[in-house]
């Protein structure tokens, strides 16, 4: 039995920065000692209809168009806060979702006609109802309703739409209709307009950029019982004949939503393993197909891909998502160069990145690279603890630059990878100045393949037996000291 708060009760839309929840007004001992009640058809299209209302964040609804007499309780919780008295909103923005969803089928089905063709801002709320009571002669095809419906959850920048769509498109398979024929006045075909539909997404599968679209559209498809796509890529991965099979752009978007589906933690993601070659076109459309793959993976090679400038936006992005599972990062020999590595730490100071493992073999890294990367070492709180930076063209301008981040206290780096960059005896004593200066958490050192002279050298083995000082391995030459 689900509980109603009494006659009389106001509701109103209220707006947040990421979402917009419907609220009412109503005191505790309204709620507390009003009876169980049953909920009749016209209430529950009331509700519905709110749903839908502030779903749809360009059209909100006016507070003094939202009069419901009664409302569920178990689907709302009480806040503070911004309003004066108490208020309820739904518990869940899925709710929410589920409940506008139902409204546009219930809409569709039982009064012939489409709600997103006939919604606008004025008097939004009123006309929801009074075209609920309605019906249209001309008739509208269950599948006209999902590609609008595909359409606007596309053109959404936010994505508000995308579970909205997937809980309407459910509303239409078998096992669901059966469920809602109390609510039904009539019935029609269903079996040709979700052919229609899972036809239309994939199209839709096939033009669209965004690897969050694409993905939302895969779930979809599963809504509407369509598995084809997925199941042979599954076919591919399993048998490892993937980076031969010349998968198409919408093949692609099938290998992500397994990746991302599957039971399997996302440890480490390489890209070598979906590619053959170094074609650079090749290479980023992949790249951008598998970007939500990237997102949950804690270890990502994307060593020698010819990563352009597009591809390196997304990656920052990538970096910068909230929550960041990313912990180690392989770039090595792709030459971007210190524009490159400048966008690359602007993305890791993000509070989100959570970064400690960077791989920059024969990367490109010039003087600005190594400023960009000092900042990084400087910025609180850095959790990056290993830097690869071997067979880059440092050189002493470079290693000083580079001393401004080893010197400051919020460094945290353990692992120092230099390998012939260039260095000489004025790098290497700038180095063991910033050291000591800092007794950092640096533990590994290599200086391998450098122009260093023994007095230079000397003095960062003298650190070693500074009892303040953790270095436990320094490589110099092809020697390894300990």
């Amino acid at each position: 039995m689900l509980w109603f708060p009494p006659p009389g009760v106001r509701a109103r839309c209220c707006s947040y920065p990421a979402q917009r929840s419907w609220m009412c007004s109503a005191s505790m001992e309204d709620v507390e000692d009003s009876p169980p009640y049953s909920p009749t058809y016209e209430e529950l299209v009331e509700v519905i209809t709110l749903a839908m209302v502030v779903l749809n964040i360009n059209c909100p609804a006016k507070r003094e168009d939202v009069h419901p007499k009664r409302l569920c309780t178990q689907i709302f919780r009480e806040e503070f806060g911004w309003y004066q008295g108490k208020v309820f909103c739904f518990v869940h923005l899925s709710i929410q979702e589920h409940l506008a969803a139902l409204y546009v089928y219930l809409f569709c089905a039982n009064n012939n006609r489409n709600v997103f063709d006939e919604v606008n801002r004025r008097s939004l709320l009123s006309k929801l109802k009074d075209w609920f009571q309605l019906n249209s002669s001309e008739h509208v095809s269950l599948s006209e309703l999902h590609q609008r419906a595909v359409n606007e959850a596309l053109q959404s920048k936010n994505g508000h739409l995308d579970l909205f769509l997937q809980f309407l498109l459910g509303l239409s398979v078998n096992t669901n209709q059966i469920l809602l024929q109390p609510l039904m006045k009539q019935t029609r075909s269903r079996s040709e307009s979700n052919k229609e539909t899972v036809e239309y997404i994939k199209k839709k599968i096939r033009t669209t950029r965004s690897p969050e679209k694409f993905i939302n559209l895969f779930y979809c498809q599963n809504e509407l019982g369509d598995h084809s796509l997925v199941e042979e890529i599954k076919y591919y991965l399993k048998s490892g004949t993937i980076k031969e099979a010349k998968l198409s752009s919408s093949q692609w978007s099938a290998v992500a939503f397994v990746l991302l589906t599957s039971e399997e933690e996302l440890y480490m993601f390489d890209l070598k393993t979906f590619v053959v070659g170094n074609i650079k076109a090749e290479n980023m459309l992949v790249f951008q197909k598998l970007l939500p793959v990237i997102k949950e993976s804690r270890s990502v090679h994307l060593s020698d891909c010819g990563l352009t400038d597009e591809g390196y936006a997304a990656l920052a992005s990538a970096l910068r998502s909230n929550p960041s599972h990313l912990r180690q990062l392989d770039l090595s020999w792709n030459k971007l160069g210190s524009s490159g590595v400048t966008l690359l730490c602007a993305a890791l100071k993000n509070p989100c990145c959570k970064l400690q493992i960077l791989w920059l073999w024969e990367y490109g890294v010039t003087d600005e690279g190594c400023a960009a990367l000092a900042s990084l070492l400087r910025s609180k709180p850095s959790h990056l603890s290993e830097l690869v930076l071997s067979w880059n063209n440092l050189r002493d301008l470079g290693m000083k630059l580079l001393c401004t981040g080893l010197e400051d206290p919020h460094c945290k780096l353990e692992k120092l990878w230099l390998r012939d960059c260039g260095v000489t005896d004025k790098g290497c004593a700038a180095l063991a100045s910033a050291l000591r200066s800092n007794p950092s958490n640096l533990r590994h050192l290599n200086l391998s393949e450098n122009n260093l002279g023994s007095s230079e050298v000397q003095l960062l083995f003298d650190l070693k037996d500074d009892p303040h000082y953790k270095l436990q391995e320094l490589y110099y030459c092809e020697y390894i000291f300990i």
